[in-house]
């Protein structure tokens, strides 16, 4: 009796609602008003699935995912027939036929629905589980009902059967935070969805219907018995035999279940950053930023560039990258190993050919998100300043000889009068000594000869953001700055004494989208900076630092080595800045908040760590 009210019901509402949906004029306009609106709302132009970015190491492998949720895109041609098959067979037998909606099931699930009194069986098609996906939500109400079926009868007209079924494939949920088809074959199995047998096809095919229950991590057996099913159901719609559906049903499943892959933090974090960097230059930021006339429209600027940054993060480009995981790893062990207490580091290595960034640590211990010391740091550059402000400009300008006599002996220029290392008073020495030795007199007399201009002419090559104005005066010449160089700034200009010239080091090489065009790449402007006179002797100066000066405790044996050190005023920083003849490399050590390091100096902890990294 009951069954049988519910079919008058199921009758009385049809009748209800088509007399109100196509003879009420009033809800006729609001029909063809809510018709304006699905057509720009089921649009191919804003239809945009939220994708997971991945980070490429040098070897094309994958380090680091970047957005969530995990859904990584596969075309329809990607897609195995079987896979099509079994989800057409077991959601929705009629989809190459009906039009967004299949009336007889919708039917059969009012007729259900009444019965038990309240939602049970949706008698939804693949074009209404895509619109709800996409755009409803999973609310079990007759009003989100209703406007699903002129969602999907919307979709039906916008696109092709393929582009709904490539489109759902890639949209529904398969447990575990993963989505789409692709994703949950290398999830569950870690490989490519055209990689998988038939019989593992037919498996992850059974979690979407209910992800919870068919979760095959806490539910393997039951996820087992709804592969079997669907196999059945493909007997039943002559898309396999019966020997074959059995056969399959015997195949082993083995899952193999990936962990998220989010290795090297320090440099996947920096890549992070790069990247919004390289969109302000292409897409005009970078330029209105500058142009900027006032720290609001700066803030508003900075707002839509993170916006822009987002939007390309969520549309699952491919970012290759220069990181080689052997030298990253050696880098944030050597730093982890030679650091204690609250002592922080930061490493830089950059590729002598390429100019590229192969590998950089920025902290103790470092946790993704958290301040990077290699990029986000500004310190004064002690020492490690000279051969770019005080001895490249001085040489280049003279043409002096590394073999020339500088007075070493203490030196004043009006109240500023630097001090040598330990008091020494060593008289007249060579450049090749001065600079070995890092003498403090001899810069600050080599500093005046070139002209405080000249020399920060030499130094406007480089990428240093935070050069001031101000910071021209003589205390330059042994490193004192307003905010100094970041670790990445200072070893990144170290890279002009591997040929005489200089290109700003990324760690990103191009940046695809999913099928496979370049979006971004970095242009490689090079400039002339040295001479090749003044850099081989500079580089002949720095071996002579390396060998018998005061990064002698860093040496490597290598067919080239070069290296500068600093060290700032109260030992609030150690610097080790070199070159040997493949890679050119960088550490800072420091505190957070500055105190003098003095107790530790003899421990040579920047030493080590450029020397492990470059063994």
């Amino acid at each position: 009796m009951r069954v049988f009210a519910g079919y008058i019901s199921v009758i009385s509402f049809m009748l209800i609602f088509f007399t109100t949906l196509f003879f009420t004029t009033d809800e006729l306009n609001k029909v063809q008003s809510f018709q304006k609106e699905l057509e720009l709302a089921v649009s191919t132009d804003t239809i945009d699935l939220n994708r997971t970015s991945l980070l490429l190491d040098q070897n094309g492998r994958v380090f680091s995912e970047v957005n969530r949720p995990y859904r990584l895109y596969v075309s329809d041609e990607q897609i195995p027939l079987f896979i099509k098959d079994i989800l057409v067979a077991s959601e929705d037998q009629h989809f190459y036929e009906h039009v967004g909606f299949d009336a007889g099931a919708i039917l059969r699930a009012v007729v259900k629905n009444l019965v038990f009194t309240h939602i049970q069986q949706g008698g939804s098609t693949i074009t209404q589980q895509l619109a709800r996906n996409l755009y409803l939500g999973q609310e079990k109400t007759y009003n989100r009902k209703l406007t699903e079926l002129f969602y999907a009868h919307e979709i039906e007209k916008s696109l092709s059967k393929d582009e709904i079924l490539e489109l759902y494939l890639n949209v529904i949920y398969f447990s575990n935070g993963v989505y789409g088809i692709e994703t949950a074959s290398q999830y569950y199995f870690q490989k490519s969805v055209t990689e998988l047998n038939q019989a593992e096809m037919a498996f992850i095919a059974s979690i979407p219907n209910n992800p919870g229950k068919y979760d095959p991590i806490d539910h393997f057996d039951q996820t087992k018995v709804r592969q079997e099913r669907l196999l059945d159901i493909l007997v039943t719609t002559s898309k396999l035999s019966k020997d074959q559906a059995e056969k399959l049903k015997k195949v082993p499943i083995s899952l193999n279940v990936r962990k998220k892959t989010d290795l090297y933090p320090d440099y996947a974090f920096y890549v992070e950053n790069e990247l919004k960097e390289l969109i302000s230059m292409h897409e005009g930021f970078k330029v209105e930023f500058d142009n900027a006339a006032s720290p609001e429209e700066k803030e508003r600027i900075g707002q839509k560039l993170e916006e822009r940054f987002q939007e390309v993060i969520s549309s699952g480009v491919r970012i290759q990258t220069a990181l080689s995981p052997d030298l990253q790893q050696r880098s944030v062990h050597a730093l982890n190993e030679n650091l204690q207490g609250e002592l922080q580091g930061a490493t830089i290595t950059i590729d002598n050919k390429t100019r590229t960034i192969v590998a950089l640590s920025g902290g103790r211990d470092y946790q993704k998100y958290n301040f990077h010391h290699a990029f986000q740091a500004f310190r004064q550059p002690g020492s490690a300043i000279k051969p770019l402000l005080v001895y490249g400009p001085y040489i280049e300008e003279y043409q002096a000889s590394i073999t020339d006599r500088v007075n070493a002996n203490r030196y004043c220029i009006g109240d500023y009068c630097p001090v040598n290392y330990g008091g020494v008073q060593p008289g007249d020495v060579t450049l090749k000594q001065s600079l070995a030795q890092s003498y403090n007199s001899p810069a600050l007399r080599l500093m005046e000869r070139v002209g405080i201009d000249e020399a920060f002419n030499y130094l406007s090559a480089f990428s240093f953001k935070k050069v001031l104005k101000e910071d021209k005066t003589f205390a330059s010449s042994v490193g004192g700055f307003t905010y100094g160089m970041s670790p990445l700034e200072l070893t990144d200009a170290y890279t002009s004494f591997i040929d005489g010239n200089y290109q700003e080091s990324h760690a990103i090489i191009h940046v695809k989208d999913t099928n496979g065009k370049v979006l971004y790449k970095w242009k490689n402007d090079e400039k002339k900076v040295w001479s090749a006179d003044t850099t081989s002797k500079i580089r002949n100066m720095l071996t002579e630092a390396a060998t018998s000066g005061t990064g002698r405790a860093a040496y490597v044996s290598k067919p080239y080595v070069g290296i500068k050190t600093g060290t700032t005023n109260n030992y609030h920083d150690y610097w080790v800045m070199g070159l040997t003849d493949t890679f050119t490399t960088g550490v800072w050590v420091g505190h957070d908040i500055p105190r003098n390091m003095s107790q530790i100096e003899q421990q040579r902890p920047s030493h080590k760590i450029w020397k492990r990294i470059m063994e």
